[in-house]
Formats: C-alpha cells, structure tokens, sequence
C-alpha cells in the first residue's frame, strides 16, 4: 500500500470511529464506510446580528460545531453592525442588507432568527415558505394572530421549528423535572413561582427596545414566555386560563430626572441607573460605533415617559390537568434570582436561584424536598456557565442531531406557542381586567398530558 493510500484508507477509518460515536448517527452492521457517508453540514444562515446573535448563535456556534454546520449568510438592516458582528463571530461566509437576496443567493438549510421580537413571524413564515427549518429565539412571536400566522406556516410548509428555550437545559432546573416524574410529592396541586430581576439586568430591558409593547409584546411575553414554558414542560400540562395585573411603578413616567440617553444626560452625576456603555467594548463596537445608520441608542434612559411596559406582574394560571400557580415578576428588585415551590399531595419541592446577591456565595443551588409524614432531603447542583449551564447542552442537541432526549428538553412550534399565549393572555387581562382562556387566542386546544 502506498503512501497515499495508507492516509485515505487511515482517515475513512477514523471518520467511521468518529461518526458511530455521535448520537443520533448509526451505522448498520457491516455498512462500508467512505467519503460520502461523512455527515453533510447543515447551512446556516442568521438575520439579526444583536448581541445575541452574534454571541450565542454565532461565534459559540462557530467555534464549537464547525464539524456539523457552516455559515453561509447573515442579515441586518444595519451595515455596520452586520459587518462588526462578522469580524467579532469570526464568520467568513457573505453578510447582506436583504433578507430575500440573501436567501435566494445562498440558500441556507437553516434559518437563525435573531431579531427583535415584534418582526419574528415576517422571517420565521418567510423562512418556512423557502423550505427552510427555523431556529428561533423565544419570545415565538408577540401576538395571538402572528402565532397563529406561523402555526399555519408550519403545517403547510411542513418544515421544522425548534424554540431556543434554554432554562430546560439547565441540570438545576432537570434536576426538579427528575424529580417531579419520580413522584418525589405525589401529584403536583399548584405552584408558587416568584421571579425577580435587579436593578441592573430589569432595569437594562427599560434602556433598549424592549421598554415599548408594540416591539417586545411586554416583559409578559418577551421574558416571561421562559417561565411560562418552564411551567408546563415542569407540569406535563399546557394553560387553560390566566387572570393577571401589571402596573408601571418605578421606571418610565416614575422617574425624577430623565434624558434622551445616558451619554448625552445632564444627571450623570446624580442618577443611579447612569451607565457607561462605551465601558464595555463589546457593546460599543457593536452599538454605539453603529447607531449613526439606525439611530438605535443602547443606553436608553429607563425614565423615558413613552415607556408603556409593565414593571411589575403577577397572574393566576389555570392548567389543563388542574394545577393553579401563583406567578409573580418584579424588575427592581436589589437582587436577581427566582423562587419556586411545587406544592403535591405527599410534600413539597422548594428551589431557589440567587445570581447576584453578594451575600449569597455558593457554588451550588440548592433544591429542598419536605415530606409530608417524612424526612426532609437537600440536593446540590453546581452552578454551571450560559443560563445555568443550559446553553452548551441544548446547542449539542440542536447542531450536533442528539436523538436522545430523556428529559422532553426539545422544544418546537406548539411549545413555542404555549408559552407566549400564557404572557398574551396575562397582557390582556391586565389591559382588560378579565380572565382570559387560552383556547379562545388561536386554533391550539390546551393538552392535560402534553407528553403522553
């Protein structure tokens, strides 16, 4: 065997060891192994290049799956930024102002779509219609026609949609999935969920373009579509009913003193939300370097009086097996964390996250269960990196085609929808002062099992 033939017959061979131990890619018995049955990349393409798209979905992805996809597009209306991300994600593929050029042109397997909120439907049905599967990140879309606009381009298009939820992946939250499925405390009653944001990472959704409804959909469906999905992924079980109230009590018209935006105000010296966004060089290479073509300004006072988001929220919410759960939200709160107890018929389960209370220290969070006739049990979850170490486990799941998925982590379209009707109906009720039923939003029927 000559030199040549030694090297191509050594890689065919190491390309088999490599592929039979991907999960998701198996190889008959017997079955010959040659160039073409190395696994073909997937194509991707991005439309969104904000600081999520460029980071969670562009550079971590190219960095580490670029055995399994390649960029071939990415999109922004704002050049500057379009050209900024691709040099930070270190993409090599061509960038474009026109979604419709860019998709004709390189005809993308995938589609990333990464931007804001209220213009996620436009590119998810463009993209299912060109016969394309779409990643998108949550909120799915902002309103219940939009849902159902993409519910009905899912069916005919017949393509995939996958919900970027990644508070699923996190052991912590698994950890209480395990949990629950192994009736630790019997059948689930109801649920106490209480989730507060600080007054750095709350106040930073008043700064941006988040602050208005008619492009978030409100803090109802922009962040809390993660704890609604959290919730019935916990459950088993999608909403039936949600009675809800919201109030602007400390941004917005509440505020002092307010500017245009923290660069430009008079108050710099006296305000406690002034920030510098240029201290951050991230954010000015991709912002503020690039304001002049889109006039976006990162560092949005979070006293501007056309703020018309709630700043803090609580619902009740009905589910389809039963359980009734008391959710609350508040976005000023000195510390950032979460508390949530399950309440069942042999004990309860008690689980708290604090992320930035200095007090608070540990390397671990900490999930308790009490026993109602018995003994109380602690268990320890190091904390890990990315949304509690969420972020790396649903990326190999997504681009590395893991079939396996013990804990039902995979979320699409119906998941997708699910969590933000319960934030659109919890909008509506505050706006209306009545409950609101699920069914009555789109053509989905809640599920009592929803993975039976």
């Amino acid at each position: 065997m000559n030199r040549r033939n030694f090297i191509a017959t050594s890689t065919v061979a190491a390309a088999g060891a490599i592929l039979s131990s991907i999960p998701g890619i198996a190889l008959a018995k017997n079955e010959s192994i040659n160039e073409t049955s190395l696994p073909k990349k997937k194509r991707i393409a991005l439309i969104g290049t904000g600081s999520r798209g460029t980071t969670m979905w562009g550079k971590d992805v190219i960095q580490e799956y670029a055995d399994y996809v390649e960029y071939v597009g990415l999109c922004d209306k704002n050049p500057g930024r379009l050209e900024a991300a691709k040099e930070y994600m270190g993409a090599t593929c061509k960038t474009f102002t026109d979604f419709e050029t860019m998709m004709k042109e390189v005809k993308p397997d995938v589609l990333i779509v990464t931007v804001n909120d209220y213009l996620h439907d436009q590119y998810i049905i463009r993209g299912l219609d060109l016969g394309c599967d779409v990643i998108t990140e949550k909120p799915m879309t902002t309103d219940e026609m939009k849902c159902q606009a993409i519910l009905d381009a899912q069916k005919r298009s017949g393509k995939k949609i996958i919900v970027t939820f990644n508070y699923r992946y996190s052991p912590h939250r698994a950890k209480i999935w395990e949990l629950i499925r192994n009736g630790e405390i019997g059948e689930i009653t109801s649920v106490d969920f209480h989730w507060y944001l600080d007054t750095s990472h709350g106040a930073d959704y008043f700064r941006r373009w988040h602050r208005k409804r008619e492009f978030s959909g409100s803090l109802w469906v922009h962040k809390s579509t993660h704890h609604f999905d959290l919730l019935s992924w916990w459950l088993d079980s999608e909403p039936l009913e949600v009675f809800a109230y919201g109030s602007l009590d400390f941004y917005g018209k509440n505020g002092k003193q307010r500017g245009v935006n923290c660069r430009s105000c008079n108050h710099k010296e006296s305000c406690d939300f002034y920030w510098d966004v240029n201290s951050n060089s991230y954010y000015k290479m991709l912002y503020t370097d690039n304001e002049k073509y889109d006039g976006y300004l990162r560092d949005g006072c979070v006293f501007k009086e056309d703020i018309d988001i709630f700043d803090k929220m609580s619902a009740s919410i009905k589910y389809a097996n039963g359980v009734q759960v008391a959710y609350s939200v508040v976005t000023y709160s000195p510390y950032e964390g979460y508390r949530i107890a399950f309440n069942g018929t042999k004990g309860r389960i008690d689980a708290w996250i604090q992320e930035s209370n200095p007090v608070y220290e540990a390397d671990y969070d900490e999930i308790m269960i009490t026993r109602n006739f018995g003994k109380r049990d602690y268990f320890r979850i190091p904390k890990g990196k990315g949304h509690g170490g969420g972020d790396k486990i649903m990326h190999d799941h997504i681009f590395k085609n893991v079939q396996e998925d013990p804990f039902k982590q995979s979320a699409g379209v119906r998941d997708g929808a699910f969590s933000i009707l319960t934030g659109i109906a919890a909008r509506k009720s505050c706006d209306s002062g009545k409950p609101i039923k699920i069914a009555d939003l789109t053509d989905l029927v809640p599920m009592s099992k929803k993975n039976s």
